[in-house]
């Protein structure tokens, strides 16, 4: 069995899967606002775990998102991911938050996979899907609407999808892309579907664990405040993931 879940949105989505292929779902949650991830992720695992009789030592591993999405979502979503992985020993590997929405898009065109950086700014995630794999077509980045619908225009097959496109529909459409090309599809990146694209390490890993970082594109407010720059010899953005 392995143990997958995502926060880089407001809701957590928690799945539990047989990890032999086909890989079979035992039970996928979505659990949104008012609830807190930081106050209810520890419980909602023991939970689920306890409802299908699985003990944590007994697990395969565990699957993370990385995101990009929200800052502080990633940080209690990895946190309770290592914790409990070095505590019982078990591999642990982290996907793309974005990579996981592209799973639910049409197959065979190019997929814009959106998530919220802040106001009038979007995480991109451009991928195209061939059955259960799905190729990255760019390097995740951050973009006004204004650039991501001047992006669209050049791709006229290209499908918008994910956490943000709810929130900024209206905005886009009124950008000139069309209402058929923004799909209400993906919008909280799926466990299941991260599960369904990483591959763990074949043992457990203390290395590796530490190592493992959210991916957040972008730096955040803090790095980015021109009245607390960083110490001589460190970039701003130090903890960004190298493409």
């Amino acid at each position: 069995m392995l143990l997958a879940l995502d926060t880089s949105t407001l809701t957590l989505s928690l799945a539990l899967v047989d990890g032999v292929a086909p890989l079979r779902v035992v039970e996928h949650l979505l659990i949104g606002p008012p609830r807190k991830q930081s106050e209810m992720l520890p419980a909602v695992i023991g939970e689920l775990l306890d409802r299908h009789g699985v003990k944590l030592a007994s697990l395969e591993g565990i699957v993370v998102g990385l995101g990009p999405g929200s800052f502080t979502g990633l940080r209690i979503g990895l946190s309770a991911a290592k914790a409990l992985a070095y505590a019982a020993r078990l591999p642990l590997a982290g996907g793309s938050s974005l990579a996981a929405v592209a799973q639910e898009g049409p197959p065979d065109v190019p997929l814009f996979c959106l998530a919220v950086v802040r106001a009038q700014e979007l995480y991109v995630g451009r991928y195209r899907r061939t059955g259960s794999r799905v190729e990255a077509l760019a390097p995740e980045d951050a973009l006004t609407p204004a650039k991501l619908a001047e992006a669209m225009q050049k791709e006229p097959e290209a499908i918008a999808l994910g956490p943000a496109v709810p929130e900024y529909r209206a905005q886009l459409e009124g950008l000139g892309v069309p209402a058929a090309r923004l799909l209400d599809v993906g919008t909280v990146p799926s466990a299941v579907a991260l599960a369904q694209q990483v591959t763990l390490p074949k043992s457990f890993d203390a290395q590796a664990l530490f190592a493992l970082e959210p991916h957040y594109v972008r730096g955040s407010g803090a790095e980015r405040n021109p009245r607390f720059p960083a110490p001589a010899g460190w970039s701003a953005t130090a903890r960004l993931k190298e493409d």
